[in-house]
C-alpha cells in the first residue's frame, strides 16, 4: 500500500486527488480516526469558505489590485502581467484550495480562535439581552465610536453598513480582551426590524498574524470568525444559517483590510 501523505489528504479534501490514490486514502482514514477527524475539519472549513466567498467571484477586482495604478510607469507588458497577478490574488481569496487555508488554521490557530469565539459569544449573550445598556456609545455618536475604538485597539476600524441586510447599527462598546490580541476588544451591535441582534467582535491581530477562517456553533449562537494581518473578527447571532452567512459576508467584505477606508 502506498504511503498516504498530508498533501494527498489535502488533495482529497479539495477534490484534486488522483482516482487511483482514493482507495489508499479512504483506507487510511478508516484505520486512523485522528486523521479522519482532521480531514472532516478541513472539509467543514472548505464548505465554510465556499459559502462565504463564492459571491466575491462576481465582484470587480478591488481598487488596490487594479493594474492601472502601476501601469503608467511600467508599460503595457507589465500591465498585462499585473492583471494576471491581481486575478491570482482574487482567486486565492475565494478559497479555491481549502487545504491552503486549513494549514494556518490547523497549525496553531484553533486554540486562539476558539478562545476568541468563546469571548465573542459570551459578550453577545450578555449584551443582546440588555435594553437600556446594550451599548456603551450609541449609533447617534458614530464618529466618536469609530475614533474611540480605533484608538483603543490601535488599528483603524469602521462600522459596516448592514442596511441591505436589514440591520441598523445600535452602537458599540469596549471590552477587555485576550492578552495575545492586545488586551482589548470592540463589540458593535446591530438590530433589525424584528429586534433580532447580531454583534461584531473585533480585536487587534494575533501575534502570528496567520489568516484563519472558521464557522462555529456555541451556546446556541452561530459565529463566523476570521483573522488577517490587521484584526480578528467574529460575527455572532442566532439568525437562520443562510441569513447569518449573508450578514457575515457583508461584514467581511467591509472590514477586510483595504476594502473600506478608515473615516478617522
Amino acid at each position: 500500500m502506498s504511503v498516504v501523505t498530508r498533501d494527498m489528504l489535502m488533495a482529497y479534501v479539495d477534490g484534486q486527488l488522483e482516482a487511483a490514490d482514493r482507495p489508499a486514502v479512504e483506507a487510511h482514514l478508516a484505520a486512523n480516526p485522528e486523521a479522519a477527524a482532521e480531514v472532516l475539519l478541513w472539509q467543514r472549513q472548505s464548505n465554510a469558505l465556499r459559502a462565504l466567498f463564492a459571491p466575491v467571484g462576481s465582484e470587480p477586482v478591488p481598487a488596490r489590485l487594479r493594474a492601472h495604478r502601476i501601469a503608467a510607469a511600467s508599460g503595457s507588458r507589465r500591465m498585462r502581467s499585473w492583471r494576471w497577478a491581481a486575478a491570482a490574488v482574487v482567486l486565492v481569496g475565494l478559497g479555491l484550495g481549502a487545504g491552503w487555508f486549513a494549514r494556518p488554521l490547523l497549525n496553531g490557530a484553533p486554540a486562539a480562535s476558539a478562545t476568541l469565539i468563546a469571548d465573542a459569544v459570551n459578550a453577545h449573550t450578555v449584551f443582546v439581552a440588555e435594553n437600556r445598556h446594550a451599548v456603551e456609545v450609541p449609533a447617534t455618536d458614530q464618529d466618536h465610536l469609530v475614533t474611540w475604538l480605533s484608538n483603543r485597539l490601535a488599528t483603524p476600524l469602521d462600522t459596516p453598513d448592514l442596511t441591505a441586510e436589514g440591520f441598523t447599527l445600535v452602537g458599540g462598546r469596549l471590552l477587555p480582551g485576550e492578552p495575545d490580541a492586545g488586551g482589548r476588544a470592540a463589540q458593535l451591535m446591530y438590530e433589525n426590524a424584528a429586534k433580532d441582534r447580531v454583534t461584531v467582535y473585533v480585536t487587534a491581530a494575533l501575534p502570528d498574524r496567520a489568516p484563519a477562517y472558521q464557522f462555529a456553533n456555541a451556546g446556541g449562537a452561530e459565529a463566523f470568525y476570521w483573522a488577517n494581518a490587521r484584526i480578528t473578527c467574529t460575527v455572532v447571532g442566532t439568525l437562520p444559517e443562510a441569513q447569518m452567512k449573508t450578514v457575515s459576508q457583508a461584514v467581511y467584505r467591509q472590514m477586510t483590510e483595504g476594502d473600506v477606508p478608515y473615516r478617522g
